[in-house]
């Protein structure tokens, strides 16, 4: 029996929703875990408090324990960086909130539009460019869907929707089905597109009923995850990927962070794993400027640098397009290289 039916079959709560009720919230837990001293990340309960800590232990099951460098631990674990105040970095980066025309709903760039479909992550990125977003004022909840699909009935230049969040696929599949369902009666839209962070970390949230909505919709769907580092790819994301990969076009979607992956070696090495479970790499991101996450920024010199090199050691299909997002423009912007 494959595994995603044994979770939809056992009682209570979905495997998946179980993982994220058990997720460690407290710093301290988490380097007691990972046997790391507290000295490792002084002043990260003071990180903490702007921006809560959050991994499910499927992902700490991925990081190295005593290594304080580690980086997917460096992803997750709030430290003392985050509270420098750096000119340039703010709450609101890539101008979201002036893109919102009806709750939830984001109109920012010609023939798509985003719907925050839900506030929660199963997972909390330090360098989350939503990391101060006003959810509660904008969330497009299950009662406040018919706002934002009445809007998306009115603007037929509307063909492609991008489910965003949070996280999209922390809802539960019945209500990502209602959703999807509203969407497929929209008669001039063709795309659907799922940003998710779900397979990388809780591969288990790979159902089999969300497999059959993503099958049944009328739209083409396209499944954006986002993997910044191979070591979050495993033989559990690989088989989760590759059954997913059978209901959605896969693409990867990665941020470009200092000390995590700004090496040649380590981009080539997720390019390759992420072919592996039949998904192609779309975007490197340069970070978005949010406040609180100046520490993980690349200079730009030293990332098309990085891109030049892996144009030379991979093929064109598996180089994904650097790219930075500039509030105001009508798409992202490329950043070439040579």
């Amino acid at each position: 029996m494959p595994e995603s039916t044994i979770y939809d079959l056992l009682p209570g709560k979905p495997v998946w929703q179980q993982q994220i009720a058990e997720a460690i919230t407290d710093p301290a837990d988490l380097l007691s875990i990972l046997d790391l001293k507290p000295e490792h990340f002084a002043h990260a309960a003071d990180a903490h408090k702007l921006f809560t800590l959050k991994v499910p232990k499927t992902y700490i099951n991925k990081i190295e324990k005593g290594n304080p460098e580690d980086p997917l631990l460096l992803q997750i674990m709030s430290k003392a960086d985050e509270l420098i105040n750096t000119k340039g970095f703010d709450k609101n980066p890539v101008g979201d909130l002036e893109s919102i025309v009806v709750p939830g709903l984001l109109h920012k760039y010609q023939g798509r539009a985003l719907l925050i479909a839900s506030s929660a992550c199963a997972i909390h990125c330090r360098y989350c460019f939503r990391r101060h977003f006003p959810y509660s004022e904008n969330i497009s909840a299950r009662d406040h869907w018919q706002e934002a699909i009445e809007y998306i009935q009115q603007h037929p230049d509307i063909d492609e929707i991008i489910l965003s969040g949070g996280d999209p696929l922390s809802l539960s599949d019945q209500k990502l089905s209602e959703l999807i369902q509203q969407l497929d009666q929209i008669p001039h839209l063709k795309r659907l597109r799922i940003h998710t962070r779900m397979p990388v970390v809780l591969p288990s949230r790979i159902t089999e009923h969300l497999i059959d909505t993503l099958h049944l919709s009328r739209l083409q769907v396209c499944v954006v995850i986002h993997a910044n580092h191979a070591q979050e790819i495993t033989q559990h994301e690989i088989l989760a990927l590759e059954r997913l990969s059978k209901a959605a076009t896969l693409l990867n979607q990665s941020v470009l962070l200092k000390n995590v992956n700004d090496s040649v070696t380590v981009l080539k090495e997720l390019s390759e794993k992420l072919y592996r479970a039949n998904v192609l790499p779309y975007y490197l991101h340069m970070l978005d400027p949010v406040d609180g996450a100046s520490h993980f920024d690349v200079d730009e010199a030293r990332a098309i640098n990085l891109m030049n090199q892996l144009r030379e050691s991979l093929p064109g299909y598996l180089v994904p397009r650097l790219v930075r997002e500039i509030p105001g423009k009508n798409s992202k912007v490329p950043i070439i290289g040579l």
